[in-house]
């Protein structure tokens, strides 16, 4: 299965959302990044600090602005009708969607072999490349998905 399709069916599963909403917006993590590491089984610190500047990088040019303008447009702006702003939002909300499938995608690219860590030990891993590290907690969160 491609990472997309993968990324997508991880993401609907209950508790997912949340999980990795809570991983980015209260500790500052890449879900996308995150999850190409469960993905891919990886655990190797090289390979994730290389993964983790990609992914910063690209947040810093696409991802972040995109999501603080799709949330920028959330609510009603008078005179704006919500019509026109609700479809000016799915437009940009479709624009961020696009770009994490790059990163993932990119990401995927850079995986020579897959491993074999746990999501739990990728997980962990990978927040711990990514230079802000989130409580175990909030990674077993996300962990308990793929149980």
């Amino acid at each position: 299965m491609a990472i997309w399709d993968w990324m997508l069916m991880v993401y609907a599963r209950p508790g997912a959302a949340e999980a990795c909403l809570c991983l980015q917006d209260d500790h500052g993590q890449n879900t996308s990044y995150l999850l190409w590491a469960i993905y891919a089984g990886v655990d190797d610190p090289n390979l994730l600090a290389k993964a983790a500047a990609v992914a910063r990088l690209w947040d810093d040019r696409a991802l972040v602005g995109l999501r603080q303008v799709r949330r920028a447009l959330k609510p009603s702006a008078p005179p704006i009708g919500d019509g026109a702003r609700e479809a000016l939002r799915e437009q940009v909300k479709a624009l961020e969607l696009s770009a994490e499938r790059l990163l993932i995608e990119s990401l995927d690219a850079m995986t020579q072999i897959r491993g074999g860590a746990t999501p739990i030990a990728a997980l962990a891993a990978a927040s711990k490349a990514w230079g802000v590290e989130a409580p175990a907690a909030a990674l077993a969160d996300l962990a308990t998905v793929f149980e």
